[in-house]
């Protein structure tokens, strides 16, 4: 009995020396952990202080260059085309004779013409001296008074034909001068229809050639009916001014058109097929550059913004909800949320018309390893003028909103 407690005794001692063991190990791991949690750095941020600028918000809109007048050439009589004066693609003056239609049957229709008035004032002559005999006449009663009004009336009859005769002559004249085409404007003068030798006729459907008045040029563009109306309640609420009518023009290799043009009208009805407004600028062409029919974009401004919160990119992302958010830096280096409004995009940065505030600290690397409240060592960054980033974690280069930098930069650790 002395041995078999003797013995339980012993076992119980051995146990308890385990768990005085085990506690003490495991006491020296959590002082480890804590030490270790204490000397772990707080994660670098980099982050761009926000600050009002001036700011031209413009659009770029898809636009067709139209030439600011288009003629296209039709006879005005029939006739065979006897001559073509002017060359195929050359610039032409106003009034230049471009077509000569065989004139001989106009000629003869002139000469006509001039045989009846001939006639016509030579009866006005005679009528006129009778009508003065009967009037004295039927004062003597030599006549009767009916014979008198007879000879005045033929006399008046006369004179009418001569007026008839008249304006007969002058369109004759004016048919023998329409054998002569003319340039109604000055341009540039495109292929020519018909050749020498063809039969053409008054008001034909096929036009013999067409003149483009090629400077200035106008480039005409569509705008969303719903994009206006954003803009305009932008700059009701935000109160911007509107901005300048100047407009420059992208052609179709992407290279920028050397001439300013104008913006001189926006169409007051919206297109009920596209639901777009028509808008129309003016550009100088002094060489011929645009031609009419082109593909062009057009950059309007359209307003004016001297207080604009313009933020880089990167430093916006959307949560779960689909809402703008950026992560800003408190007085004491800890990060907070906003939701902000984000109205579009100005390059490589977000015109933010909400949520942010001149002095906002805004974190633009390093968010993918921060959370809500936790302190962080922030590292200043600039904003170039192309709106890309220049510094980020400890002077690198900041990765433009690519999260696998950072992820690679937390593994590391």
């Amino acid at each position: 009995m002395i041995k078999s407690s003797a013995r339980t005794l012993g076992h119980l001692c051995a146990s308890l020396a385990v768990v005085v063991l085990l506690a003490g190990c495991q006491s020296e791991s959590d002082g480890n952990a804590s030490a270790a949690g204490q000397q772990r750095p707080a994660p670098e941020v980099s982050y761009i202080e926000v600050q009002p600028q001036a700011v031209t918000l413009t659009s770029e809109l898809k636009g067709r260059t139209v030439a600011s007048m288009s003629s296209e050439i039709r006879p005005q009589v029939g006739g065979i085309v006897r001559k073509r004066l002017f060359e195929e693609g050359s610039a032409v003056k106003a009034g230049e004779v471009l077509y000569q239609i065989d004139p001989a049957s106009y000629e003869a229709a002139v000469r006509q013409a001039k045989a009846d008035l001939n006639s016509a004032e030579a009866s006005v002559q005679s009528t006129r001296l009778t009508a003065e005999r009967y009037a004295e006449l039927v004062k003597i009663e030599g006549v009767s008074q009916q014979d008198a009004d007879d000879a005045k009336a033929a006399w008046l009859q006369a004179r009418a034909s001569v007026e008839s005769a008249k304006a007969a002559l002058e369109t004759a004249r004016i048919n023998l001068g329409y054998t002569r085409v003319t340039a109604p404007i000055a341009g540039r003068i495109g292929l020519s229809s018909v050749t020498p030798g063809a039969l053409v006729s008054a008001s034909q459907d096929t036009a013999l050639a067409t003149i483009n008045t090629l400077d200035p040029m106008y480039v005409d563009m569509t705008q969303s009916s719903s994009d206006l109306l954003k803009l305009r309640k932008m700059i009701d609420r935000n109160g911007l001014s509107m901005g300048g009518a100047d407009v420059s023009l992208l052609l179709e290799d992407g290279s920028t058109y050397e001439q300013t043009g104008t913006l001189k009208v926006r169409e007051v009805a919206v297109d009920s097929d596209t639901g777009s407004v028509t808008l129309r600028a003016e550009f100088p062409n002094p060489d011929g550059i645009l031609l009419p029919g082109m593909f062009v974009r057009a950059v309007i401004s359209d307003a004016e913004d001297d207080q604009a919160i313009v933020v880089p990119q990167q430093g916006i992302a959307r949560d779960i909800k689909g809402n703008a958010v950026a992560m800003v830096l408190s007085a004491d280096n800890k990060v907070e949320q906003r939701i902000v409004t984000t109205e579009r995009a100005i390059k490589n940065q977000w015109l933010v018309s909400n949520g942010l505030q001149a002095g906002d600290r805004l974190i633009v690397e390093g968010t993918s390893k921060i959370s809500v409240g936790m302190a962080v060592r922030p590292v200043a960054a600039t904003v170039k003028d192309d709106g890309s980033v220049q510094l980020g974690l400890s002077g690198k280069q900041p990765s433009n909103g690519n999260t696998d930098d950072h992820n690679a930069e937390l593994a590391s650790e």
